[in-house]
């Protein structure tokens, strides 16, 4: 009786090794391959972003910039009524005063390039780099770019070759993945931070002409201006640009401008000294549900072309009105700001393949963007004579000139684009940014066509001395006579 009670007290035992060893041997089949493991070992415990940040911060910079502002000692100056009196500089001589501003930079080329944000040096009248070692050095402005609020500056290193950091390809960053700050937020000295990626291509944002923003929860603060976004492999993602913010400090809103626009900008200011934005020629709509419901589509996606330029990229690629533009050069299209990003992050001449759906079928094209055709601000001609445009810069309006002035690429006509003070125009009141589109009852597309009008002869062969001029003003049509 004895001995049976060993025997079962012994199986038992084994029964429940056997058990143990059979769990043992199956927890990795049976572990969820989401499932989050503990730390084993001191050294899992000490994990940290350590090493990442001590191989970038060095590629890291502050940059001062400083303005000189003269402003008058009299505490009234400025003051409508008082200037009338007595002047504007009465009363004391005008006192000069330094303004300086603070914001960080990227060393991307290894002989002393750093990009920054433009609003970082905008109007400044010297700049300053100082490293993370804390050497400073003097720096030369290389390119001011507006339209993207970018700026490119060079400092000389004496032949030292600099760190620097590797562009990221933003097309494969992701939704939930790892990004550390790196800037100097409030001017206390550089600071990292660290969140993720919280959305991608946010075109809607209003911060710059060319929207298309790494949305990230890493604390961005004022100074962060112009520092880098990078991932966990050092790579720089984006240049931190602006945040959403009510009270000034970071909420978890932090928007950078990819790494693939950093590029271009940098690219553009090395080689060419300039920025060529190309474009695609074409315009579109973004799909609503309505529109999709319309089209039969799953989902609203893609731009709806609406209108093409004649022999631009977008007709010579064989696109057509109608056509729903989903992919350009393999990423997703949502709007005309997206696209016109993508666009402007390849050189004039560049080709790149579009998908569209085209009557329910999808289609694959090949667009070779190119610089917009027509005249420039090189090009203004200012207005002379007797006659009431006389003292206006006009141009012919083009895609080239629509460009730079900031205009619809689409719109036709003649351009005012300055008024000098006290000439025949600055009375006629006719202003900058009209278009003039008739006179005298003569439609007017060219400048040629605007000058012959406005020094035509009266029908009895005597100088002109009367003229009915229309003008095309933010889409109204203003008619008005003129008599000198």
């Amino acid at each position: 009786m004895i001995m049976t009670r060993h025997i079962n007290k012994i199986l038992l035992a084994l029964s429940a090794a056997l058990v143990a060893l059979a769990c043992l041997l199956l927890l990795p089949v049976m572990t969820p391959a989401n499932a989050q493991l503990l730390p084993e070992s001191r050294d899992d415990i000490q994990m940290s972003f350590a090493p990442l940040v001590r191989e970038a911060s060095p590629a890291v910079v502050n940059v001062y910039s400083e303005r000189l502002v003269r402003q008058s000692a009299n505490p009234y100056s400025g003051h409508p009524f008082f200037d009338r009196f007595f002047g504007p500089n009465s009363f004391g001589v005008p006192q000069e005063r330094v303004e300086s501003s603070l914001g960080s930079g990227v060393i991307v080329g290894e002989d002393g390039v750093i990009v920054t944000n433009n609003h970082v040096v905008q109007g400044a009248d010297a700049l300053r780099v100082v490293l993370s070692d804390r050497r400073e050095f003097e720096a030369e402005l290389v390119l001011a770019d507006e339209r993207t609020d970018l700026a490119v500056l060079r400092i000389d290193p004496e032949g030292e070759v600099l760190p620097t950091l590797q562009y990221a390809d933003t097309r494969l960053v992701e939704v939930g993945d790892l990004v550390l700050a790196i800037g100097n937020p409030f001017g206390v000295g550089q600071t990292v931070t660290s969140g993720i990626v919280s959305a991608t291509a946010r075109t809607d944002v209003g911060i710059s002409d060319y929207a298309f923003f790494i949305q990230t929860d890493a604390a961005i603060n004022p100074g962060n201006s112009g520092g880098a976004l990078i991932d966990n492999a050092g790579r720089l993602v984006g240049v931190n640009t602006a945040i959403f913010s009510r009270s000034g400090g970071s909420n978890g809103i932090g928007f950078a401008i990819p790494s693939e626009m950093v590029r271009r900008i940098v690219d553009s200011a090395i080689n060419e000294g300039r920025v060529v934005r190309p474009w695609v020629g074409l315009r579109g709509q973004a799909v609503t549900a309505e529109i999709a419901r319309s089209m039969e589509l799953e989902r609203p996606g893609g731009l709806l072309v609406t209108e093409i330029y004649p022999d631009g990229p977008a007709d010579l690629a064989g696109l057509r009105r109608g056509d729903l533009l989903l992919k350009f050069d393999g990423r997703d299209v949502f709007d005309e700001n997206g696209l016109r990003f993508l666009s402007a992050t390849l050189a004039a001449g560049d080709s790149a393949p579009i998908s569209i759906l085209r009557n329910g079928e999808q289609r694959t094209l090949n667009m070779t963007v190119t610089a917009p055709p027509g005249a420039t601000d090189a090009e203004l001609i200012l207005l002379e004579g007797e006659n009431p445009l006389s003292g206006a810069e006009v141009a012919n309006l083009s895609p080239a000139l629509a460009e730079e002035l900031r205009r619809d690429p689409f719109d036709e006509g003649v351009l005012v684009n300055r008024i000098v003070r006290r000439s025949y125009a600055y009375r006629s009141g006719v202003r900058p940014g009209d278009i003039v589109i008739e006179v005298n009852g003569q439609a007017i597309t060219t400048v040629e066509e605007l000058e012959e009008a406005l020094n035509a002869e009266a029908e009895d062969g005597s100088k002109l001395r009367v003229w009915q001029i229309a003008v095309d003003r933010n889409g109204r049509r203003l008619s008005q006579s003129f008599r000198l």
